[in-house]
């Protein structure tokens, strides 16, 4: 299958849907199209809740595209690069609509940024967590402050000093990165219908101010994702990374 960016509207639910063949990964421009569904979507008042789903059976989502990231030449690349995460996140956070996160398997590094940012998010049993970066050489920066606002920091220090590894779906549960788990897709599914259609029933403007309330402490995020984003462009320039680019090539 080719990759896809997708919105649907139903009623006063919308749903957007990416999929990517190598894992669900991002590139730039598929991290640039979701942004701007998000910020459409944002504009219609009559639409109440944002289902955020990957296609494919297994990975939710394998977090920034790797070729991309070893294609990287110079800082001002590097910070474009990684703020492809930043403004997708920061898209969902300005959402005024309430943003459900579908997440049904294997999630790493931004993908986990994706879930926390997410106003409510349902994971499957299936779904285990990763955050990677430390051991190409960068750090989860740009995601830190979305995991942080859900987990705390001490899940987002476990996470990321142990970037090898995968954290089960029960722990995402314990830790509040999911509020809901569900033994298996159709649960999942089943879930996510049900409390997508239950939110459209509420007063908007009493789920807008809710939304507000929930990221009452966010407002700079635009200026901090994107200055976490130029850490990890000057990181990604460094010998680490470069060696470990040159290893990974080798394979």
């Amino acid at each position: 299958m080719e990759p896809y960016v997708k919105s649907t509207i139903s009623g006063k639910i919308a749903e957007i849907e990416f999929f990517h063949p190598a894992g669900n990964s991002l590139p730039s421009n598929m991290l640039a199209e979701l942004t701007t569904s998000f910020e459409q979507i944002a504009q219609h008042s009559d639409i109440n809740v944002i289902i955020l789903k990957s296609g494919g059976e297994k990975a939710f989502c394998g977090g920034a595209n790797f070729d991309e990231l070893i294609q990287i030449e110079n800082i001002e690349q590097g910070r474009q690069f990684f703020s492809g995460f930043a403004n997708l996140i920061n898209a969902i956070r300005k959402a005024p609509q309430i943003v459900i996160g579908r997440i049904h398997g294997k999630t790493v590094g931004g993908g986990i940024g994706l879930a926390c940012a997410c106003d409510y998010t349902i994971g499957s049993v299936q779904a285990q967590l990763k955050l990677s970066e430390l051991a190409v050489g960068i750090g989860p920066f740009v995601v830190g402050p979305a995991i942080e606002r859900k987990a705390g920091i001490s899940a987002f220090a476990e996470m990321a000093l142990e970037p090898a590894v995968w954290k089960p779906a029960e722990w995402a549960y314990q830790k509040g990165i999911f509020q809901y788990l569900a033994k298996d897709i159709l649960e999942l599914n089943n879930k996510t219908e049900a409390l997508a259609f239950q939110l459209t029933e509420y007063n908007p403007d009493a789920l807008r101010e809710l939304k507000k309330i929930f990221w009452q402490n966010a407002q700079h995020w635009d200026a901090l994702l994107t200055q976490r984003a130029e850490i990890s462009g000057q990181l990604v320039l460094g010998e680490f990374v470069k060696s470990f680019i040159q290893k990974f090539k080798k394979k």
